[in-house]
C-alpha cells in the first residue's frame, strides 16, 4: 500500500482543488456542477487564499497524486453564547476521489482542518455535512444544530 501524505495546500495543487470542488458538488447531487466560469473564479480564490493565515486548505497525497482535501476558514462574527469571542471556522471542501474513498484519506485532512480550528482563538467550527460524512463529523464532535442553514441566490452586481 502507497503511504499517504498529508500536507498544506500549494499553488501546484490548485487544479486538483477545483477538480476536488467539482466532484463534491457532483456527489452532493448539485445540478450545476458542469455549469461554466465557476472553476476559473474557484482557481484564483483558491490562489489567492493559499497563504492567508485565517485560511487552511490540506491536501492528502497518493503515489504523487492528490486524492483528498478539506479546509477551514475563519469568519468574522459577532459573539454568540456558544462563541464568546465572536468569530467562526467554516469547514468546508472536504472531498475524496471516489476511487480512494473508505481509507482514511478525507479523515486526515478533516483532522488536520479541526487541529488548526483550534489554534485560531476561533469560538466554534461549523459545516454543512452530506449523508456519508455524517459520522465523520459527529465523531469530532459536531452536532445538528437546531436551526439549519437557509440561502437564497442574490442578483448579480448587488441590484
Amino acid at each position: 500500500m502507497t503511504a499517504r501524505v498529508l500536507r498544506r495546500a500549494t499553488t501546484g495543487d490548485v487544479a486538483d482543488l477545483v477538480r476536488l470542488r467539482a466532484e463534491m458538488f457532483r456527489a452532493m447531487g448539485s445540478p450545476d456542477h458542469d455549469a461554466p466560469g465557476w472553476r476559473a473564479a474557484a482557481a484564483r480564490w483558491f490562489t489567492d487564499r493559499l497563504d492567508d493565515p485565517r485560511v487552511r486548505i490540506v491536501v492528502v497525497e497518493v503515489g504523487g497524486r492528490v486524492v483528498a482535501t478539506a479546509m477551514g476558514a475563519v469568519r468574522d462574527s459577532a459573539p454568540a453564547p456558544s462563541a464568546p469571542g465572536g468569530g467562526d471556522v467554516l469547514i468546508s471542501n472536504v472531498c475524496t476521489d471516489p476511487g480512494f474513498r473508505r481509507r482514511g484519506h478525507a479523515r486526515a485532512a478533516f483532522t488536520a482542518v479541526v487541529e488548526w480550528s483550534a489554534t485560531t482563538g476561533a469560538g466554534r467550527a461549523e459545516l454543512m455535512a452530506t449523508a456519508e460524512g455524517h459520522s465523520l463529523y459527529d465523531a469530532a464532535g459536531f452536532r445538528t444544530v437546531t436551526f439549519p442553514a437557509m440561502r437564497a441566490p442574490l442578483p448579480p452586481g448587488g441590484a
